[in-house]
């Protein structure tokens, strides 16, 4: 019994000796996720890439320049045969060419491709800022989840704490009838084995609670060890306005938003592509300089320099039925973008009404039980009495007492389904 009550002590003692580390609420859980979690990293780089590509000069709207410059130095022997029958020798003859120039090309219409692709490019990072959206919901959808699973580990604890108090009591009555004569000892012994079971549960629970702690400290990308307290208890006060989750689901949900988007990038893709079939008028412009020496030429150096402009105008005839094939393939993707759409519209409008299905069924068994933990507690509490006063047997008691910490299981069981179901509500709708 020393060895027993020794065991209750220390789990009594351990939780409140918690607050003394740091409170952990979940809007701080999220903060942290929010800048530390390596997915949410990993989606704004992505997004931030998007974003940098989303230039003028990446769509080929502007020119090109650049400064070019070579020298060829050559010495040979040279002879050389001219049409009057004489010839000319020049051993080690040296001729050197310099040459250099700047150099401007500017593609002034190519079918209106450049603005075409520039159009796509805002979509493209529009969409790259949705799909760094979606993921920060997913990752604070999973840590919400396990914050609040983590003080449901923790009430979890409460309860099996609360029904050895209870069992606790249960010996100590027996023990004394059974030192009166008052009570036989199997009924003792079975009290005591009860006692046992439940200590053993919650030395259970509290490796639980432990797992569930650094689960939730590797969706904050942080050590498994950082210490923290969560609150206390899971409360749930959220009622969703259904007609206005359905009117604004498709407006605000980053899943339909995201394949909405990939429609769009796919219908300016297709007109790319059909801006190969129009002409390409390109412009030139550029200064060069030119400066040649040849000793063994009668015009011995050349000097030249200048401005030079020029234009070149494309019109495509036919180019093997690569365009005619590029602009097939790209209206098919966009076939499969718009089904994707739709897909997506009806996943997304299915999971909301299992999840308002899943709220309102949660909410229904959690206010049940939390009638029946009432009744449960105030039978438990009156069987104690009785025992108390010899007016009903240990099978009574521990009945009440197994029916009072299943409904304690129960109720946190609920409470936490109907917390789940509220956050993902917020998820599908972009809100948490």
């Amino acid at each position: 019994m020393k060895r027993i009550f020794l065991v209750f002590m220390i789990l009594m003692v351990a939780r409140p000796a918690l607050p003394a580390q740091t409170l952990l609420t979940p809007d701080s859980a999220a903060a942290i996720a929010l800048k530390n979690s390596y997915d949410i990293r990993i989606a704004r780089t992505t997004a931030d890439i998007s974003k940098r590509n989303n230039t003028a000069g990446n769509a080929g709207m502007l020119p090109d320049a650049g400064i070019t410059g070579t020298d060829n130095y050559s010495m040979g022997n040279l002879y050389q045969k001219y049409a009057d029958g004489t010839s000319s020798t020049s051993p080690n003859a040296e001729s050197n060419t310099l040459s250099a120039g700047i150099a401007l090309n500017w593609t002034l219409f190519d079918g209106g491709k450049m603005f075409v692709t520039k159009k796509k490019l805002n979509e493209i990072e529009a969409l790259g800022e949705i799909q760094f959206h979606e993921q920060v919901m997913q990752t604070l959808f999973l840590v919400y989840s396990m914050y609040f699973n983590v003080v449901k580990q923790y009430e979890q604890l409460n309860s099996i704490r609360e029904v050895i108090r209870f069992n606790q009591e249960r010996v100590n009555i027996l023990q004394a009838s059974f030192n009166a004569g008052l009570a036989p000892k199997t009924d003792l012994l079975q009290a005591k084995i009860d006692l046992n079971v439940y200590t053993e549960n919650a030395i259970s629970q509290e490796a639980v609670i432990l797992i569930a702690r650094r689960q939730l400290n590797l969706l904050l990308s942080r050590d498994a060890e950082v210490p923290f307290e969560v609150v206390d208890t899971i409360a749930v006060d959220y009622r969703p306005d259904k007609k206005e989750l359905a009117r604004k689901l498709f407006s605000v949900n980053p899943s339909v938003l995201s394949s909405q988007k990939q429609v769009e990038v796919s219908r300016l893709g297709v007109k790319e592509y059909k801006a190969l079939y129009l002409p390409r008028v390109d412009f030139s412009a550029g200064y060069d300089f030119l400066h040649s020496t040849n000793g063994a030429s009668n015009v011995r150096m050349i000097d030249s320099h200048g401005p030079s402009v020029g234009g070149t105008l494309s019109i495509p005839l036919y180019q093997g039925g690569n365009v005619r094939r590029q602009v097939a393939i790209a209206k098919l993707q966009l076939e499969s973008a718009k089904t994707n759409f739709e897909s997506t519209k009806l996943q997304v409008n299915t999971q909301l009404q299992l999840a308002l299905t899943e709220f309102d069924n949660q909410l229904q068994l959690l206010q049940i039980e939390r009638d029946n933990f009432a009744l449960a507690k105030e039978n438990m509490t009156i069987s104690i009495r009785r025992l108390q006063l010899g007016q009903t047997t240990a099978l009574e008691v521990r009945q009440a007492q197994e029916s009072y910490q299943q409904s304690l299981t129960r109720l946190t069981d609920f409470a936490y389904a109907a917390k789940v179901a509220e956050i993902r509500l917020k998820q599908l709708l972009g809100a948490l």
